[in-house]
């Protein structure tokens, strides 16, 4: 396994950054409960519930407040656009299949180290000093309440 230096995040962005952590859970959880053979429908109701939970704001403030920083031409900031309306699409299908639920975890994963990798870094090295001030004042950290009643992961 390779070693990656931590990514040092401005202030501002960390918010961000852990909701992309509660991200690349749900991808986990995914994958463990397809791994031990959890019916297909317990694990699309949760990640249904974390969708609209988590990520549907999550993507809102992403593409509101943060991406206007580099531009709507920025090719990075199109990508993760596309990306993001990708993931919208997987997560209203109503289809629970082992494929739709390894691609939702696939695809969220990729795009959150693209996010985490290379997007974020750009916005923190191209973001004047008073956009990451409103950026710090307006995006409140979603909280990972974990009130999850049926725990199939475990």
């Amino acid at each position: 396994m390779e070693f990656q230096e931590p990514i040092h995040r401005h202030t501002a962005l960390r918010s961000f950054s852990r909701e992309h952590h509660h991200g690349l859970l749900l991808c986990w959880k995914i994958r463990e409960g397809l791994k031990n053979k959890v019916a297909t429908s317990r694990i699309k109701q949760y990640a249904d519930w974390f969708y609209h939970q988590h990520l549907a704001q999550h993507f809102d403030v992403e593409e509101q407040h943060l991406f206007p920083i580099l531009g709507k031409n920025n090719k990075m900031v199109r990508q993760a656009i596309a990306e993001h309306q990708r993931l919208r699409v997987l997560f209203m299908l109503d289809n629970d299949s082992v494929d739709t639920l390894d691609l939702i975890a696939a695809e969220l994963d990729h795009h959150i180290r693209f996010e985490e990798r290379v997007l974020f870094g750009e916005i923190q090295q191209r973001a004047t000093r008073e956009q990451l001030l409103l950026l710090d004042e307006i995006h409140q950290e979603i909280p990972d309440d974990n009130q999850w009643a049926d725990r199939f992961w475990e």
